[in-house]
C-alpha cells in the first residue's frame, strides 16, 4: 500500500510540459513524405527483399508510364539502373504539362487523373506517387519533352535545385532519373531479379508494350498465358484456357501440384495479396465448372492445383494501402455493377463456353483432376478429421508455438507486414530466439529434431505426422494463403550439416504441399553469424573503427569495453580480425543454442539478415527434389566421393586467440 502511495506521489511531482502554439507544427508537402514516408511508401529497406520501398519508389515512376500506353502515347519504355543505385525511366508519351511540371512532381493531390476522361482506368489516382520518389530521393531529375521543347527540373530531397527550358530534338515523352536517399534507405541496392519481374508483368499486362531494360527487351505476345508459362515450376495438365474481354483478362490450367496458384492485377497493378477480384474469380470458377459438370463436386477439389491469373480494369480503384498490392474496391465503376458480378457473368458465359468446344483436350481432363483430388480427399477423410481435433486442442496450449500479437491476416493492423514466425529445431535454439524477440511481430516454433522427408508422399502424412499438423495449424494454411497467419516463415537452424539437412527437410514440405507460400515470398532462411570477434578499445588504433562502433552505442547508457563485429562468413571474419588486431578474441558459433539471447537479439532485429526462397520455372524443381531428397542414395553418394574436398589444416598462428564461447 505505502508502495502504490509512493508512486501516485512520484508521479504527482512529475513537471507539465508545456503545450503551446509554439507545438503547433505546419509541415510542406516535401517534409511531410519525408518524415512520414511509411504512409507514402510501406516499409523503407535495402532493396533485399521485392517489397522494400526502392522497388515502390521505381514502380511509382514506370506507372505513370504504363498510364501513358493505355491511352495509346508511347508502346516503348527505357529503365536503366545504374550501379544499382540510380534509375533512369524514358517513355515517349505526351511529356507532363511543362507549365505544371513543377506541381506535377513536388505538390501532393496535384495529377491529371482525377478526369477520368483523360486516365479512366489509372493505377495511381491521387497525384502521390512520383511525390513520394521526389522527396525520398537525395536527387531527382524530370524533364518532359514536348513538341520540340524541353524543360528540366532538379531536386535535392524534394527541394527545387534548377529549372530550366531549351529547344530538342527528341521525342515526346517524360524521362526521370532519381537516387534514393541513402539516409533513408540504409545500405541499399537494386536487385536485377525483382526490377525483371515487375518489369516483366507489365509485359505481360500490356501487350504491345516494349521495355527495354539496361539494353535487354522484354515483350509479351501473348499476356497473362505468357505470365502462367514463365511461372509454373510444373507442367499443366491442359492447354492453358486463356480469354480476354472489355476490361477483363483470365487465364488457367491445373497441374498435378498441391494447393492454388493466382496472380491477380487491377490496372497493371499486381495485386500480390489480392482482394475482390481474385475472391471473385476464385468463387465463380469453382462454380462453373461445377455447374458444367452438373456434379456435386466439392470447391476445394475443383480448385486443388489449379493456377490462374486475372486481370481487371477498374474505374477509381481502392486499394487497401498506398502500396495497392490488395484491391478493396467492390463496384466496377462507382455506382456501376459490383466487381463481384462483372467477374462472375464473364467467367459464367466464357469459361462454360469454352469447355464446351474443348472436351476433348481440356474438360475431360479437368474432370479427371477433380476426380482423383476428390478421391485423395476422401481416402484420407478418416485421418484429417483426427488431426483437425487434435490440432484444434493444440492451439489452445501449443508448447510447440510461442505465439506473436499481430498477425499477417489482421486486416486492418499497419504492421501486419512485419509478422513472422521463426522455425526453429529443439528447444535450445527456441529458448535464445524466444528471449530475443519482439513478442508483438515475432513467433516461433520449435521442431523436435529432424521432421520426416515428405518427398514423394501424399498429402495424408501432413494429418498423420504430428509435427506438420501443428506447423500447418499455427501458418493456417489448410485452405490457402488467404488467412496466412504470418507474412515471413523463417527457417532458423543451425549453420552446419544438421542444420543444413533440417533446413532442406522444411523447404521440401513446403515444395511439396504449399508451393505457393515459396512462390509468393513468404519463406526465407535466417542467416546468424558464424563468427564473433571482438578485441579491448585500448589494443585498436583505428579510430574510425572505434568511432563507428560508437555511432552504434549512442543508446546505450554505458560503453562496452569491447569492440565487437558478428561475422558471417570467411571473409567478413578476415575483415573483422584486420580491423580490430592485434591479437582479437575469436568465438565460433557451433549453434543457435550457444548464442546469448542478448546477442540474439542483434540477429533478429532491424538488421535481420534473412535469405528469401525463391522458385522459378528454370529451377526443374521436381527433379531437384528427386536426386537430393528422393530415393537415389547410391547415386548422391557417388556424386560427394567424387566431388570431395579435403582442405589443409591451417599453419599454427594464422587464427589466435580462439575462443569456444563463454
Amino acid at each position: 500500500m505505502s508502495e502504490n502511495k509512493n508512486n501516485k506521489n512520484s508521479s504527482q511531482e512529475q513537471p507539465t510540459v508545456a503545450y503551446t502554439d509554439d507545438n503547433i507544427r505546419h509541415l510542406s508537402d516535401m517534409e511531410h513524405v519525408r518524415t512520414r514516408p511509411g504512409m507514402y511508401i510501406g516499409r523503407l529497406g535495402d532493396g533485399s527483399l521485392p517489397e522494400d520501398g526502392v522497388y515502390v519508389l521505381l514502380k511509382e515512376v514506370i506507372d505513370n508510364s504504363i498510364d501513358e500506353f493505355k491511352m495509346h502515347a508511347g508502346d516503348r519504355i527505357e529503365v536503366d539502373i545504374i550501379d544499382n543505385l540510380s534509375v533512369s525511366v524514358r517513355d515517349y508519351g505526351r511529356g507532363i504539362p511543362q507549365g505544371k511540371l513543377v506541381e506535377a512532381v513536388s505538390v501532393l493531390n496535384t495529377g491529371g487523373k482525377y478526369d477520368s476522361k483523360a486516365f479512366k482506368k489509372s493505377v495511381g489516382l491521387n497525384g502521390v506517387g512520383v511525390k513520394a520518389v521526389n522527396a525520398l530521393s537525395s536527387r531527382f531529375e524530370v524533364k518532359s519533352y514536348r513538341d520540340g521543347t524541353v524543360r528540366c527540373l532538379v531536386f535535392e530531397k524534394g527541394v527545387l535545385k534548377e529549372d530550366h527550358t531549351e529547344e530538342t530534338q527528341d521525342e515526346n515523352g517524360t524521362y526521370i532519373f532519381f537516387r534514393p536517399d541513402d539516409t533513408l534507405f540504409k545500405n541499399y541496392s537494386f536487385h536485377d531479379e525483382f526490377v525483371e519481374t515487375m518489369l516483366r508483368n507489365y509485359t505481360y499486362l500490356n501487350s504491345g508494350l516494349t521495355i527495354m531494360y539496361n539494353g535487354r527487351r522484354i515483350k509479351s505476345r501473348n499476356g497473362l498465358e505468357d505470365l502462367l508459362v514463365d511461372n509454373m515450376t510444373v507442367d499443366p495438365l491442359y492447354p492453358i484456357v486463356h480469354i480476354k474481354g472489355e476490361d477483363i483478362e483470365i487465364a488457367f490450367t491445373h497441374t498435378n501440384q498441391y494447393g492454388e496458384e493466382y496472380h491477380s492485377f487491377v490496372n497493371g497493378q499486381h495485386t500480390t495479396q489480392g482482394g475482390t477480384h481474385q475472391s471473385a474469380f476464385k468463387e465463380h470458377i469453382a462454380k462453373t465448372i461445377k455447374e458444367f459438370f452438373d456434379k456435386n463436386y466439392e470447391y476445394t477439389d475443383i480448385r486443388n492445383g489449379i493456377v490462374a491469373a486475372i486481370a481487371i480494369n477498374v474505374e477509381e480503384p481502392v486499394f487497401e494501402s498506398q502500396t495497392k498490392i490488395k484491391l478493396g474496391s467492390t463496384l466496377m465503376e462507382p455506382g456501376g455493377e459490383t466487381i463481384n458480378k462483372y467477374v462472375g457473368d464473364f467467367i459464367k458465359r466464357e469459361v462454360d463456353n469454352y469447355l464446351h468446344i474443348h472436351k476433348e483436350d481440356v474438360a475431360d481432363v479437368l474432370e479427371n483432376k477433380i476426380k482423383e483430388s476428390e478421391r485423395e480427399r476422401k481416402a484420407m477423410a478418416g485421418v484429417t478429421k483426427l488431426a483437425r481435433e487434435r490440432a484444434k486442442k493444440a492451439n489452445l496450449h501449443n508448447r510447440k508455438l510461442r505465439d506473436c500479437r499481430i498477425h499477417f491476416c489482421d486486416v486492418r493492423d499497419d504492421r501486419k507486414e512485419e509478422s513472422s514466425i521463426f522455425i526453429t529445431e529443439g528447444d535450445s535454439a527456441s529458448g535464445s530466439i524466444t528471449k530475443s524477440r519482439d513478442v508483438n511481430t515475432q513467433a516461433v516454433f520449435s521442431l523436435r529434431g529432424k521432421p520426416l522427408n515428405c518427398f514423394g508422399l501424399s498429402k495424408k502424412v501432413v494429418y498423420e505426422n504430428e509435427e506438420f499438423n501443428l506447423l500447418q495449424a499455427a501458418l493456417n494454411i489448410e485452405d490457402g494463403l488467404d488467412d496466412l497467419r504470418y507474412n515471413k516463415v523463417i527457417v532458423a537452424t543451425d549453420a552446419d550439416v544438421d542444420g543444413m539437412h533440417i533446413r532442406l527437410l522444411v523447404i521440401t514440405f513446403f515444395l511439396q504441399f504449399y508451393p505457393e507460400l515459396i512462390k509468393k515470398g513468404h519463406v526465407y532462411v535466417l542467416q546468424t553469424p558464424l563468427f564473433r570477434v571482438r578485441n579491448r578499445r585500448s589494443k585498436i588504433k583505428n579510430k574510425q573503427v572505434i568511432a563507428n562502433a560508437d555511432a552504434k552505442l549512442l543508446k546505450n547508457e554505458k560503453k562496452s569495453d569491447f569492440i565487437t563485429r558478428y561475422c558471417y562468413t570467411e571473409q567478413e571474419r578476415l575483415d573483422a580480425i584486420r580491423d580490430l588486431g592485434p591479437d582479437p578474441e575469436i568465438t565460433r558459433f557451433k549453434g543457435l543454442g550457444e548464442i546469448s539471447p542478448d546477442e540474439f537479439a542483434h540477429f533478429i532485429g532491424p538488421d535481420i539478415r534473412l535469405e528469401q526462397v525463391t522458385l522459378h520455372k528454370n529451377d526443374q524443381v521436381q527433379k531437384l527434389l528427386e536426386y537430393y531428397m528422393g530415393k537415389n542414395t547410391m547415386e548422391r553418394q557417388n556424386f560427394i566421393i567424387d566431388n570431395l574436398v579435403i582442405e589443409e589444416d591451417k599453419p599454427e598462428g594464422e587464427e589466435t586467440n580462439v575462443d569456444d564461447g563463454e
